[in-house]
């Protein structure tokens, strides 16, 4: 017969490590949504190292499919839904085709934020399966307060 609370830690230990594994992946996707298309941002549009890259021949279709197979891979570690990495998949192929095209496709690129739609899928989908990770929840509630704003209490 087994012990009920072995098993309960058990079980326990294994979904913190999935969801230690998905808050990684939820902080790989941030870095590299920043890198690819938030590097510099000018209100709502940015532009990264995969709108700089697209202009060099070659450059920009190893960078993007570099930055898109490690979005990838992190989402299946952080354990995302099929059709999450579907959706990224999407955004990716998306993203790297218009690499193909010159002058016109390079500007495409630019401009479409692919990596960054990608990596708001993984995220979105790790953040309603396991939460926010802990410092970026904390972050954000200290934002939502704002500076001058009350304590309750």
């Amino acid at each position: 017969m087994t012990d009920d609370i072995s098993v309960t830690t058990a079980y326990s230990d294994r979904h913190e490590s999935r969801r230690a594994k998905a808050h990684r992946a939820w902080r790989s996707a941030e870095t590299v949504k920043r890198l690819s298309d938030r590097l510099i941002g000018i209100g709502p549009l940015g532009i990264g190292l995969d709108g700089v890259l697209a202009w060099v021949p070659g450059v920009g279709l190893a960078y993007g499919l570099g930055a898109g197979a490690l979005l990838m891979v992190h989402g299946f570690q952080g354990g995302a839904s099929p059709a999450t990495l579907a959706r990224m998949a999407a955004y990716l192929a998306a993203d790297n085709l218009s690499d193909t095209v010159p002058v016109l496709g390079w500007a495409v690129d630019t401009l479409f934020p692919g990596h960054l739609m990608a990596a708001k899928a993984l995220q979105k989908d790790i953040e309603a399966r396991h939460g926010l990770p802990e410092d970026v929840a904390l972050e954000r509630s200290k934002r939502k307060r704002g500076l001058f704003r009350r304590k309750a209490g």
